[in-house]
């Protein structure tokens, strides 16, 4: 065993250590458990974790902080899950350089940009930096949560649930009287022919197993992750085709997407070369010595097209890592294999807490963490439960898409009297440079087309905020907050937006927005 992450021996280790164990354990397919156990793990446990990733972090540490004794067992050498090693940190990453790189182009030459050197666009070469730096982040947590946090665990090991109060890892029996279970969920494979061929990739293995430059992509799905890694893809100068079924964000997993919102978005990737394909849908993947060279596809008129592609990208949406623990404990799931838990996280099984994606949808780094945080408190006694039907909400393209709350067409089904505060307004689009403000003043000047869209919808009889929606730069942050804002039982109305300080222009609180409609007694749109 590695005893010099085994808490028995009173050493904790370091980041540079944790990092130096992590990726030898990562890189040795026979690398032996990590412990970080009081007692040597003897004793029963108030509940122990099985899955370490955001919602088993957090709930641990939130049950160990309230006086309990967690466990949290996990198949990896860290914790943290896949946010860190394969999903948000990459495409955060990735995001950030699509906006880099779109800027460079636009202003290729001009002003104190070079000329834009497309050789030096590498979707590889992001992905190799980001291979070489997730160490720190895994590292951090591993030591955080031995060091600072005070949870025992079990890494680089799988659990085997016995049954709820038994569950072996490390060749190893622990007790317990109950578990949550945090197990995450994979991409689902495509399944038409040739979805097994090299250069056939998704989120995570694209991090793990890229290793040549795409010149070509065609990506499957209308989501978030179809925008976000398309965008990406685009920016670098692989040309990108996205085939979806459904209208681009415009997918089950998805609410409130404003229309005028989707349209801007929708119409910029295009601008930028992308090429979306609505209502068209995957035939078949063909390879040429082995590796996936073209595409055949169904498009909106029922004709077949094909593709030349060099790199596929599966974009088809997540399902739950359910199956072994539903047989196992006679589970409740529901039609995508997600278990279906109460407002409490808690189980058709007395005892069995389920948190994350494994309860389905949406699947977002909030609701992981809050989801852990809430089957903490009531295993500890405290009872809690956690709505996460409604919440704020965002996307990467190359630039920031951020909403809460209804959409424009949603607030109009359900109130008479609809004002809506738009920037640009309603019919004048971009014959003005606004929206401008922090990461868009250089496009306000020189292409205001690319200035983004700000709208806020207003319930004209209650004076309420309904919904926010913004692209651009400059308000991602802010949403979390108006989102609580927005859900107090006396919401927000548009006259204490008109009461706030703005920082200039402000583009996440619409502030001076409001404050130029506040004073009319009868509100109109703006």
């Amino acid at each position: 065993m590695n005893d010099h992450v085994q808490s028995g021996n009173g050493r904790n280790l370091d980041n540079a250590e944790w990092r130096a164990a992590i990726e030898d354990a990562l890189d040795r397919p026979d690398s032996e458990p990590m412990f970080n156990l009081r007692d040597d793990g003897e004793g029963v446990y108030d509940t122990i974790f099985i899955g370490g990733g955001a919602a088993g972090r957090f709930g641990s540490a939130y049950l160990r902080a309230m006086g309990g004794r967690p466990l949290v067992i996990d198949r990896w050498p860290f914790l943290g899950g896949s946010c860190p090693h394969q999903a948000c940190v990459p495409h955060h990453l990735f995001s950030e350089a699509a906006a880099l790189l779109d800027r460079s182009r636009w202003f290729s030459g001009e002003l104190f940009f070079p000329e834009f050197d497309e050789s030096k666009a590498s979707i590889l070469a992001l992905v190799e930096l980001f291979r070489r730096g997730r160490g720190s982040a895994h590292a951090f947590m591993n030591w955080q949560t031995q060091s600072q946090l005070e949870v025992e665990f079990v890494l680089n090991a799988a659990a085997e649930v016995i049954d709820r109060n038994t569950v072996r890892a490390a060749g190893r029996t622990f007790h317990t009287e109950g578990l949550v279970i945090g197990l995450g969920a994979y991409q689902k494979p495509l399944t038409c022919p040739g979805a097994d061929l090299a250069g056939v990739l998704d989120w995570a293995t694209l991090i793990e197993e890229l290793d040549y430059e795409p010149e070509s992509c065609v990506i499957v799905g209308g989501g978030k992750v179809a925008v976000e890694y398309g965008s990406f893809f685009q920016s670098t100068g692989c040309q990108t085709t996205i085939v979806s079924r459904s209208p681009l964000l415009r997918t089950g997993s998805l609410h409130h997407v404003d229309e005028d919102i989707r349209r801007y978005l929708l119409d910029g990737m295009r601008l930028r070369g992308m090429t979306v394909l609505e209502g068209s849908g995957l035939v078949e993947i063909e390879g040429v010595d082995g590796r996936a060279r073209r595409v055949r596809i169904c498009d909106a008129d029922g004709r077949e097209r094909v593709l030349e592609c060099d790199l596929v990208f599966n974009a088809t949406g997540e399902r739950p890592n359910s199956d072994e623990v539903v047989r196992t404990l006679g589970l409740q799931t529901g039609p995508n294999g997600e278990i279906l838990v109460d407002a409490r996280m808690q189980t058709n099984v007395e005892g069995v807490y389920a948190v994350g994606d494994v309860i389905g949808p949406p699947m977002e780094m909030f609701k992981a963490r809050k989801c852990g945080m809430t089957a903490a408190r009531n295993i500890a006694g405290d009872p809690f439960e956690f709505d996460f039907s409604e919440y704020p909400d965002f996307l990467h393209s190359t630039y920031e898409v951020t909403w809460v709350g209804l959409s424009e067409d949603e607030a109009r089904e359900q109130f008479d009297d609809v004002t809506v505060i738009q920037m640009p307004p309603k019919g004048i689009e971009h014959e003005i440079p606004l929206p401008c403000a922090e990461g868009t003043m250089l496009y306000a000047f020189t292409r205001p087309e690319l200035t983004g869209l700000l709208k806020c919808v207003i319930d004209g009889s209650s004076r309420r905020v309904l919904g926010f929606h913004h692209i651009g730069y400059g308000a991602k942050d802010a949403f979390q907050y108006l989102d609580y804002l927005l859900r107090r039982p006396e919401g927000l109305t548009i006259d204490e937006l008109g009461e706030m300080n703005e920082l200039f222009l402000n583009p996440e609180h619409f502030i001076q927005l409001s404050r130029l409609r506040a004073g009319r007694r009868e509100l109109v749109d703006l």
